[in-house]
């Protein structure tokens, strides 16, 4: 055979499912009845849009009370502030006038602040992909009322053995395919490698992030990919078949093929793949090497082509 350089990357398969990068469950932040509700499952929204709402009848009630309240206060104390010219109300009068807007402005705020939490909004823009809640049901406070995820960015979070796990770095690409679209195959890519082992399995968690048109081709959260990653890295090195290493103690040699003679040469080896050794040193590209085993051959001897490895 004629040397050339080949991969001798050792090739890992696994399996994971296809999850989000954000999901978010979307909770209640009080407790009451759902007058409207907005979505349903698989509907897309923009970060902001409205949800549900409750019924607010009380709380527009309670925070036009707590207007009033603070026009009042407000009013004392403009009263009080004329007074005071005069000298006909005293500065600690003065004072509690000025306390009870600051309170009144206080509880304004506050109810103001309950009206806004009758409007479930979305956090982010995603897909809703489940709703928990119907028009009129009564909510308590932190309820999960829906649940969204966003969409354009999926990943896989496939579990690596430690002893593949250190040749992995974020930024590589890998091969993904899917059980369900047969006929589908995407590139992706390592996100990041999470920075500690599961003590249990020994297993890292390793994120591969799909490409951003994967939900636009079918791929969805839930779906089982497999996922094909190159570690320990040897691309374009040399190798020969296994079967063309001999051995004389401890040195290691090939037989190369020099104007139809043999040459007994010395080389240095590294990583087997399958039927394939890497040579470390002693051979170059170009170079016809002995591809079988070389026990019965000796240096000199003549010798006819009469066939090639690839």
């Amino acid at each position: 055979m004629e040397l050339a350089p080949r991969d001798l990357s050792r090739q890992v398969d696994l399996i994971a499912t296809v999850r989000p990068r954000l999901a978010v469950r979307v909770p209640s932040r009080m407790t009451g009845n759902l007058e409207t509700v907005e979505v349903e499952e698989g509907d897309a929204v923009a970060a902001g849009a409205l949800l549900a709402r409750f019924d607010t009848a009380e709380l527009d009630a309670e925070f036009a009370r707590a207007r009033a309240h603070t026009r009042f206060a407000r009013t004392e104390l403009d009263n009080m502030e004329r007074l005071l010219e005069t000298d006909a109300v005293s500065r600690i009068e003065m004072d509690r006038a000025q306390v009870a807007l600051e309170v009144a402005e206080a509880e304004q705020r506050l109810w103001q602040t309950r009206l806004g939490f009758a409007s479930i909004l979305a956090p982010h823009a995603g897909v809703i992909t489940a709703r928990h809640v119907e028009p009129g049901e009564s909510v308590q406070a932190e309820d999960i009322v829906f649940e969204m995820a966003a969409m354009d960015r999926l990943v896989l979070r496939p579990l690596v053995s430690e002893r593949d796990v250190v040749h992995i770095s974020a930024g590589e690409s890998v091969r993904l395919r899917f059980d369900a679209l047969p006929a589908l195959e995407l590139d992706g890519r390592v996100a990041r490698v999470f920075p500690a082992a599961d003590p249990g399995s020994r297993l890292v968690p390793v994120e591969v992030a799909l490409p951003e048109s994967a939900a636009d081709q079918g791929v969805r959260p839930g779906f089982l990919a497999r996922i094909r990653l190159n570690v320990d890295r040897r691309v374009d090195v040399l190798a020969v078949p296994a079967a063309a290493i001999g051995e004389d103690g401890s040195v290691r040699y090939v037989y190369v093929i020099s104007e139809d003679h043999l040459e007994r040469r010395e080389v240095i080896t590294g990583v087997t793949r399958g039927q394939w050794t890497q040579i470390e040193d002693g051979l170059e590209v170009g170079e016809v090497v002995l591809a079988s085993n070389p026990i019965d051959m000796r240096p000199g001897e003549r010798v006819r082509i009469v066939g090639w490895r690839g």
